[in-house]
């Protein structure tokens, strides 16, 4: 019980971290605008890339990276730390084993959740890619690497970040189970990667279209 009560206080903490708004607040500070009013009014890297430049579109990738890692570390390091504080016999280290995944796991979603439903801008926000990535690292670096990998080779490619996002979470869903991981670390990076799918689901339906605009170009109806 102690380990569960533990895990749920990593998950708000974890959700917390993935509310924190990257790109309105490079938008305010660094632009002065409300980024939700410009562009796609997304408040991904993408759009403020579009809208403010490259040095604020870095910072809101970064940010938002760093978000997903911390949760992934905050997970790790206090979920065994409370659960031994609040329990009268501490876990045991193939208990931890054992539970730690799922702590990890529940961090993860609260992570790429709270980057997509922010508490601080009214349960929006954005595609909860860059803090999927930032989670992969800290909980799987070859796994992260690899989507990273697709993500950027696509974009190249492509020059459509929507296609490349949703590349790169298929491409991690695969590499997940054909691994050696633990069950909770699988159904995170399922759950995940179908997360990111359907927040990209109208940009799905311009890619069908043909309408899907590329890296460059501006469209003022683009969600990416």
């Amino acid at each position: 019980m102690a380990f569960w009560t533990a895990s749920a206080l990593g998950l708000v903490i974890a959700y917390l971290l993935g509310s924190i708004p990257s790109g309105y607040l490079a938008g305010k500070f660094l632009g002065g605008i409300d980024i939700r009013e410009h562009g796609s009014r997304s408040t991904g890297a993408t759009n403020v890339l579009r809208t403010l430049g490259k040095w604020p579109a870095l910072f809101v990738l970064i940010a938002d990276v760093l978000k997903g890692v911390a949760a992934i570390v905050v997970a790790r390091s206090l979920c065994p730390w409370l659960a031994a504080e609040l329990s009268s016999s501490p876990p045991t280290a193939p208990d931890l084993q054992t539970q730690v995944p799922w702590a990890v796991c529940l961090a993860g979603i609260g992570a790429l959740v709270g980057h997509g439903r922010s508490i601080w801008l009214n349960f929006t926000g954005g595609k909860s890619a860059a803090t999927g990535l930032g989670v992969l690292l800290a909980m799987s670096w070859p796994v992260g690497l690899g989507a990273a990998a697709v993500f950027c080779i696509t974009l190249a490619l492509a020059r459509i970040v929507s296609l490349s996002s949703m590349l790169a979470a298929l491409t991690a869903i695969v590499l997940v189970c054909g691994f050696e991981h633990p069950l909770p670390y699988r159904l995170l990076v399922i759950a995940g990667g179908i997360y990111v799918i359907v927040r990209h689901r109208a940009n799905i339906q311009r890619l069908l279209a043909g309408t899907e605009p590329r890296l460059g170009r501006t469209s003022p109806e683009a969600q990416v």
